[in-house]
Formats: C-alpha cells, structure tokens, sequence
C-alpha cells in the first residue's frame, strides 16, 4: 500500500500548526482555508478533529496553558510558589502574546487552565487563606501575569530622540526604552511581584502564618529524610 503523501492529521499536528499562524500572522489569519494550506489537506478534513473555529482556538489556547509548571504548588511555601508559577505563566504566555486577549475571558472548559486554577487555589487555600481570599489572591496574579504579557511598555516608545524634544522635558532617555525592552518589561514585573507578594505576607492571617510556617517545617524535614535515604 501506498504511503500518504502528507503525515496523517492528528490532534496535536492541527493545534501545533495553528499556533504557529497565530504567533506568525494573528489571531484574524486563522481561519480554516489558512490552516489547511498550512497542513497540506484539504480544508474539510480538519472538521474531524474539530467542529468549529472556536473549539480549534481553545484547543491552541489550553495547549499553551499546559506548559506552565505548576509542581511548586502546594509543595513549597506559598509565597515561593506565587513566585515561580508567576514567572512560568508569564514566560508561557510571552512566548505566544497574540494569544493573550483569548486567554483574558478566562479559563471556560479547558482543562488545563481549569487544572491552573484548580492548583493556585486549593495552594493557597491548603496555605491558611480564606477561600475569598485565596479568589481574590488568584485573580490579581492573573490580572499582573496577563497584563505583563499583554504588550511591551517599552516598546511603544520611539525610538527618535527628536520625538520628545522640549515638549517632553522628563523624557530625555525614552528613545532607549525599545533597544532595552527585555530589560525593563522583565524587571517592572518583577518589581510588581515583589510588590505584590510583600504587601500579601503583610496581610496573611496570624493564625494562618503558625500554620503555614509548620508546614514548611515539615516540609523541609521530609526532604531532609529522603534525602538521607537515598
């Protein structure tokens, strides 16, 4: 028997192309004509795997989401974890920022952002927060680590130095924000999380901090012990 002239669809091969249209071209280029020329099939055949546009985007959506690592919670102290799984969200979603405004109306059915959620909270929650506040805590991460990855603060500066000129008097050295966009996105929101996680242990209940410093103990002592066993 002949072989196929292309691969066989799959699943992960349709998400996978779909995404590289969307971190090339935009979210307006996916479209099934597009992303069957990508694959080299016909445009009908991709409704075996998905039944609508809509159903694709999630697919894409959660893929990314995936990729956030979540093993801190629950693991580690809370505010260490709040920390690393920040800086991985973050680093997932700037890898593939066209992808942020659908990711922005929340988790819906996906599993693996339901699965995020599901993490942060039940972390927070096992930590001593109240459910309300472990809510409110998740929403204002989400808020920083989609903001964050939304656009570049110093991107949208011009990079002439005569844009500013005399008009601008306290924005002398705002020409060189774009060549140093890296630099001062990363750093702002590490800056913000500093913030954020200062102003939380500030907050976080007495009651709760005996608990949680206790389970850092334990923690800790369980390392200790597997350590010694192996």
């Amino acid at each position: 028997m002949a072989r196929p002239r292309n691969p066989l669809l799959s699943h992960e091969r349709i998400v996978a192309a779909a995404l590289r249209v969307i971190d090339e071209e935009g979210l307006a280029a996916l479209s099934t004509r597009r992303l069957a020329a990508e694959l080299g099939v016909s445009g009908p055949s991709l409704y075996n795997h998905f039944a609508t546009k809509d159903e694709l985007l999630d697919a894409v959506v959660d893929s990314v989401v995936g990729e956030v690592d979540l093993s801190m919670l629950g693991r580690d102290p809370w505010p260490e974890a709040l920390r690393a799984w920040a800086r991985s969200y973050r680093a997932a979603l700037v890898a593939h920022p066209r992808l942020v405004p659908v990711l922005a109306s929340g988790p819906g059915r996906r599993p693996h952002a339901l699965r995020l959620a599901d993490a942060v909270f039940g972390a927070l929650v096992d930590a001593g927060w109240s459910p309300g506040e472990a809510t409110r805590i998740g929403a204002l991460m989400r808020y920083l680590v989609l903001g964050s990855a939304l656009g570049s603060f110093a991107g949208g500066f011009p990079q002439d130095a005569a844009a500013y000129g005399d008009a601008y008097p306290h924005l002398g050295q705002a020409h060189l924000l774009a060549e140093r966009q890296q630099q001062v996105d990363e750093g702002a929101f590490e800056t913000a999380l500093d913030a954020l996680l200062i102003g939380l242990r500030a907050k976080f209940p007495a009651g709760a901090r005996t608990q949680d410093q206790g389970s850092a103990r334990r923690r800790k002592a369980g390392r200790s012990a597997s350590s010694g066993a192996s």
